[in-house]
């Protein structure tokens, strides 16, 4: 009923085990997923806004998202992620992954995170973010847009609930992407704890920390802001003044 073509373009897009399970019928058992983080491609390249590239890969758009908890030690963490999409070639960069954290003795811990979270966003330029506001998050965009007030910034802040269970949020958004070849990360993220989660996780019966994943998994699944270029690289003129009036 569909052209080869069509078929292996559907594959590539959902990823082997959706597809066995969905279209060819194929049970596959849950315990059976994993994150190999030994798929994913690591680059060093940064993000150029002139001409809207990171390496060769055109950007096409970008999401800054924040699934926040209190930060401090023996609680769930508080992570934020920077993601980077390429839709021509469907890929994902996640380019930052922040893993906020606030003194035990902080009286207001999420204040505290969302000034951090103000300079890393004003030193890349951005200007919108969006906030799971399950549980502690509920009250947390006023407390973000308050922050960025002080500081003289206009922002603009989404909001976004989450209802489904973690683990499917988690292996729809991520396992995709990475057994398709298709989920790219930034050398500094080997240096968070991202790589660890991905190790350790499972679908069923994971008792670890998949802060960072559940980050990584909403933004992937968030509408991106459209990302242009800016135009070429500034370039210097002399003038010719050798002349008479």
């Amino acid at each position: 009923m569909f052209p080869i073509e069509k078929v292996e373009q559907m594959r590539e897009i959902v990823g082997p085990r959706h597809f066995s399970a969905q279209m060819m019928l194929e049970f596959v058992a849950p315990e059976k997923a994993r994150l190999d983080p030994g798929a994913l491609h690591f680059y060093d390249a940064e993000f150029e806004a002139r001409s809207a590239k990171i390496g060769d890969n055109q950007i096409t758009g970008v999401v800054l998202y924040w699934d926040p908890s209190t930060g401090r030690s023996k609680r769930d963490g508080s992570a934020c992620v920077l993601l980077f999409r390429d839709d021509k070639t469907r890929r994902v960069f996640i380019h930052d992954v922040l893993y906020l954290t606030a003194p035990d003795e902080e009286q207001f811990p999420l204040s505290h995170q969302c000034t951090t979270l103000l300079d890393f966003m004003m030193a890349r330029d951005m200007r919108r973010i969006t906030i799971e506001t399950n549980g502690i998050g509920g009250g947390l965009p006023e407390i973000m847009r308050d922050c960025a007030s002080r500081h003289g910034v206009n922002i603009c802040v989404q909001r976004v609930s989450n209802n489904r269970a973690k683990s499917d949020r988690i292996l729809d958004a991520i396992e995709p992407l990475l057994s398709t070849g298709r989920l790219y990360a930034h050398t500094r993220v080997q240096k968070t704890p991202l790589i660890s989660e991905m190790l350790g996780w499972s679908p069923i019966a994971y008792s670890g920390h998949d802060d960072g994943l559940d980050a990584v998994a909403g933004a992937i699944a968030q509408p991106p802001i459209p990302v242009r270029p800016l135009g070429s690289a500034i370039k210097t003129f002399s003038a010719n003044t050798n002349f008479k009036i």
